[in-house]
């Protein structure tokens, strides 16, 4: 379990093209040699109410069980972390503060598990800030699912109408293509670990040739509640870039419907192709991302931004936080973020150098990073 990081903070390290860099940016939570064939997925971060940090992350790769995640935490506002605790059956996971605890929801194992496609639908929750975590093993103490076949990843969960929102996919067939949107709620009373609990939207269907996956949930300027979604395959279009976007899902009220446009709710979003995690800004109402924008005709995440918008529809990108020229064995990718007050906090799913071989490639991450963008809002 001991496993303790402690080094300089680096919120915003650009590394100009042509150029390179050996230290690794940001502050490491979690380093794992690329000859274990375990990779670093699913990183997630929740700031506590005492101030401290909790930070997770899974492995996928051969030589991962696909079905686990480890809790790391930090109490000097990430300039040191250490490994608190392992959740077996935890995947896929976001990690989110409600009622003044720290809960995790995911899937209890991913799509290379013992032969099994995806998982059953998990929730935990810590009564001792991450150190010790509930187990899912009945539909009272939180599987959500008797089923296979779902998927989710770290994106944002919200709080609107008295109610708690997550999306997910239902995803039991290997071409993603075939995957479903779905939404779960919850009344913010309620036993949030007891099944009966949650209310399930009806499923939706993505565009042809698109898959939608790891869905946000995120209010709307006029009040109502979208899953706004990445679209994972792109059209390229030419010498004019690719097509990356985002698709708006709306959710009816009472929890139970979807709806979309295949036109209207088409939106141009820089990094819509790869994972992204979009929040409101309570203090401006404006929306925040943090993207990888494809500029190219290679689709790489060797550049990490922060994006905004006023609306949801319209996004530009404000500021270029991570960058290496080098697009096959670096990247920073799958983050998760917060607010802290006037800053963003996030953590970065790192493939980067290291004292051995470095990253086995840009996709399979040998390091969990934390980062910090101070005074946020000034991008403009």
């Amino acid at each position: 379990m001991e496993e303790t990081y402690r080094g300089a903070l680096v919120p915003n390290t650009i590394v100009a093209v042509g150029e390179a860099s050996t230290a690794v940016p940001g502050t490491v939570i979690h380093h794992v040699p690329a000859e274990t064939v375990r990779y670093v997925g699913c990183p997630s971060i929740v700031v506590l109410p005492s101030g401290s940090y909790v930070a997770s992350h899974s492995y996928f790769g051969s030589g991962s069980t696909n079905s686990d995640s480890y809790v790391y935490r930090s109490d000097d506002r990430g300039t040191s972390w250490r490994r608190i605790a392992e959740i077996n059956g935890q995947i896929w996971s976001k990690l989110f503060l409600h009622a003044g605890a720290p809960y995790i929801v995911g899937t209890d194992h991913c799509d290379r598990s013992g032969g099994r496609l995806n998982g059953k639908m998990v929730i935990r929750r810590s009564d001792d800030e991450g150190h010790t975590w509930t187990k899912a093993d009945s539909a009272a103490t939180g599987l959500l699912s008797d089923q296979d076949g779902y998927h989710t990843a770290p994106t944002a969960v919200t709080v609107h109408n008295g109610r708690i929102w997550k999306g997910f996919e239902f995803a039991p067939e290997p071409d993603r293509r075939t995957w479903r949107v779905f939404v779960i709620s919850a009344d913010v009373d309620a036993d949030l670990l007891d099944r009966a609990s949650w209310r399930f939207t009806s499923q939706m269907d993505t565009w042809d040739d698109y898959q939608w996956i790891e869905g946000n949930m995120v209010v709307t300027p006029e009040g109502g509640l979208i899953d706004i979604l990445r679209s994972n395959d792109q059209r390229k279009k030419g010498s004019h870039g690719v097509d990356e976007p985002a698709a708006l899902v709306h959710v009816s009220s009472d929890g139970t419907t979807l709806t979309h446009d295949a036109v209207a709710d088409r939106v141009d979003f820089p990094g819509g192709g790869a994972k992204f995690t979009v929040k409101r800004d309570a203090e401006t109402g404006r929306y925040f991302a943090l993207v990888n924008p494809q500029e190219g005709p290679d689709l790489f995440r060797n550049v990490l931004a922060l994006s905004t918008s006023d609306d949801l529809r319209r996004w530009r990108v404000v500021r270029e936080l991570l960058s290496h020229p080098d697009p096959v064995a670096h990247a920073f990718q799958y983050v998760d973020w917060e607010f802290d007050g006037d800053d963003i906090v996030f953590v970065s799913r790192t493939a980067y150098d290291d004292d051995a071989t470095g990253a086995h490639r840009a996709h399979d991450a040998n390091y969990a990073t934390f980062h910090r963008i101070a005074g946020f809002r000034d991008a403009r």
